[in-house]
C-alpha cells in the first residue's frame, strides 16, 4: 500500500504525459484507490471474523496482486482506473487486518511498538516508490510508469507466502472455542508460560468462558462470526459511543491535516517552490520518504514509554508549525518575479519537518490507538469502520488538493490545513484518553467509561503506588 502511494506521486506525471490525461482525471486516479478501499475495509471486518485473521491477509494480497497486474498493463486510462479500483479493495482489507492482527498477538507491554510496525512498513513502501520513480523515470515513457506500478506485485506475493510463518490470532481462536490452539499460539508469542496463561484467562473471560475451565475445545452457544456487531455500533452504549467518537475523529484528522497532499503531490509542491527539473523534484521527494521512514523508528521506541496521547499532541504541534511555515514560504514565492533559493530550501525543510512530525505520532499512533480501544466482540468490525472513514478522507484529500490550491492558492491551502490541525489538537486533547499499558480485555472499556478523564494513569504506575487500577 505504501509503495503504491509513493510510486503514484511520480507515475502520475508520466501517465498524464503518455495518456494525455487532464488534471481532473489525474486527481480521480490518485484518489480512486482509497475510495475503493472503502469497499474492502467495510467487508474485511466481517470476513476476518468468519475465516480468521491469517486468511484475510491472503485475501488482501491476492486482490492487490490482481490490481497491480491490471495497472502495469495499463493499455488505456480506463484499464488503469480499473486496476486502481481493484487494488483499492485490497488496500482496504490490508489496512483493516494489519493493526487488528498486530494488536491481538501482542502483549500490553509491547503492543504499541509492534502495532506501529504496519505504519513503518507503509513508510518503507513509500520510500521504495519514490526510488522507483527516480530509477524507472529514466526509461522510455511507454515502459517507465508501467514498470513503476507493476513492481507492486512483488510485495503482494511476499505477503501471501508470509502466512506460513504467522500464527492465527489467539483471540479469534478463543472466539471459536479452540482453547488449545489459542494456548499454543500464546505460548509462542508470550515471554513466559505464566504470561501466556494469564492472557488466555483474560480472553476466555471476555468471551464468556469460565477462567478455570481446562477444556481444550469449548462448544460455545454461538461462535462469534461478527453477527450483531453493526447493530451494537449503530446503537452504542455511552462507553462505546466515546470509543466511536475517538476512532472517527482520529481517522478524519489523520488525513484532514494534509499528509496526503504532501506525500502524493510533493513533486508539484517542489515545482511550485522553484525546483524545475523532474530529477530535482524526485530527489527532494526521496528525502521526504527517508525522513518519513526514519522517524517512524522514533515513534516505535517512544509509543510504549511516552504514551499515545503525548505523541499525538506533540506530533500535531510540529505539523501545525510546518504547515504555517509552508503557507508563508509558498505565498512569498508565488508573489516573487524571480526564483528564490531561500524559498526552495525553506520549502524542502518545512516539508521534511512536516513528515517528521507526522511520523513520530499521528501516522503510527492512529492505527495503534484505534485497533486497541474496541472491545473484543467489536474490534474487527469497529476497526473496519475506522479504516473506511480513513480511506474516505484519504480519497477526498487526494482528489481535491489540486482543485483546492488552484482555488485559494497553494499557500492558502497550507494555511487552511494548519487551521484544521489546531482543531485536531483540541479534539485529541479532550476526546482521546491515554491507553498505554492497559489490558485489552479488562481495562480499555473502563478508560472510556470515565468520560471526562482524559489522562488516566498508567496501570504499572498505579500498581507501584498501591492503587487499584
Amino acid at each position: 500500500m505504501g509503495y503504491d502511494t509513493g510510486v503514484m506521486s511520480g507515475a502520475m506525471l508520466f501517465i498524464q504525459e503518455d495518456l494525455k490525461a487532464t488534471d481532473g482525471q489525474i486527481q480521480v486516479l490518485a484518489g480512486i484507490l482509497n475510495a475503493c478501499a472503502l469497499v474492502g475495509s467495510l467487508t474485511a471486518g466481517r470476513v476476518s471474523d468468519w475465516i480468521g485473521r491469517r486468511y484475510t491477509i491472503v485475501v488482501a494480497a491476492a486482490i492487490f496482486f490482481l490490481g497491480s497486474l491490471l495497472m502495469s498493463l495499463g493499455l488505456n486510462f480506463a484499464m488503469l482506473m480499473a486496476g486502481r479500483c481493484v487494488a483499492g479493495v485490497g488496500v482496504g482489507y490490508a489496512l483493516m487486518i494489519a493493526p487488528v492482527y498486530s494488536v491481538e498477538v501482542s502483549s500490553p507491554s509491547s503492543r504499541g511498538c509492534l502495532s506501529s510496525l504496519p505504519e513503518m512498513c507503509i513508510s518503507l513502501g513509500i520510500l521504495f516508490g519514490y526510488l522507483s520513480n527516480y530509477i524507472f523515470g529514466k526509461l522510455p515513457l511507454i515502459y517507465g510508469w508501467r514498470l513503476m506500478l507493476g513492481v507492486a506485485m512483488v510485495p503482494s506475493v511476499a505477503l501471501a507466502f508470509s502466512i506460513f510463518a504467522m500464527p492465527e490470532s489467539p483471540r479469534w481462536l478463543v472466539m471459536q472455542g479452540r482453547i488449545k490452539d489459542a494456548r499454543d499460539v500464546l505460548r509462542r508469542v508470550s515471554n513466559t508460560k505464566e504470561e501466556a496463561e494469564r492472557r488466555l484467562e483474560d480472553i476466555k473471560a471476555t468471551v464468556g468462558i469460565d477462567r478455570s475451565s481446562t477444556e481444550d475445545v469449548v462448544q460455545l452457544v454461538s461462535k462469534h462470526h461478527g453477527e450483531g456487531v453493526w447493530k451494537e455500533l449503530l446503537r452504542p452504549t455511552p462507553t462505546v459511543r466515546r470509543i466511536l467518537t475517538a476512532t472517527i475523529g482520529i481517522h478524519i484528522f489523520q488525513h484532514a491535516t494534509g499528509i496526503e497532499a504532501i506525500v502524493l503531490y510533493s513533486p508539484r509542491i517542489f515545482k511550485k517552490a522553484g525546483l524545475v527539473t523532474k530529477n530535482q523534484q524526485f530527489l527532494a521527494t526521496i528525502g521526504v520518504g527517508v525522513f518519513k521512514t526514519l522517524f517512524i523508528f522514533v515513534a516505535i521506541l517512544l509509543v510504549d514509554k511516552a504514551g499515545r496521547r503525548k505523541l499525538l499532541l506533540t506530533s500535531l504541534s510540529g505539523m501545525i508549525l510546518s504547515l504555517t511555515g509552508l503557507g508563508t514560504v509558498m505565498t512569498l514565492a508565488r508573489h516573487s518575479q524571480e526564483k528564490l533559493l531561500w524559498a526552495q530550501v525553506s520549502c524542502v525543510v518545512f516539508v521534511f519537518s512536516f513528515v517528521t512530525s507526522f511520523s513520530i505520532g499521528l501516522g503510527p499512533v492512529t492505527w495503534v490507538y484505534c485497533s486497541e480501544i474496541f472491545p473484543l466482540r467489536l474490534r474487527a468490525q469497529g476497526t473496519s469502520l475506522g479504516v473506511a472513514i480513513n480511506r474516505l478522507m484519504n480519497s477526498a484529500m487526494s482528489m481535491s488538493f489540486i482543485s483546492l490550491y488552484k482555488a485559494i492558492t497553494i499557500g492558502g491551502a497550507f494555511f487552511l490545513l494548519a487551521g484544521i490541525g489546531v482543531v485536531a489538537w483540541a479534539f485529541y486533547f479532550f476526546c482521546c484518553p491515554e491507553t498505554k499499558g492497559r489490558a485489552l480485555e479488562e481495562e480499555m472499556e473502563q478508560v472510556f467509561n470515565k468520560g471526562s478523564n482524559t489522562n488516566p494513569r498508567n496501570k504499572q504506575e498505579d500498581e507501584k503506588k498501591g492503587v487499584k487500577a
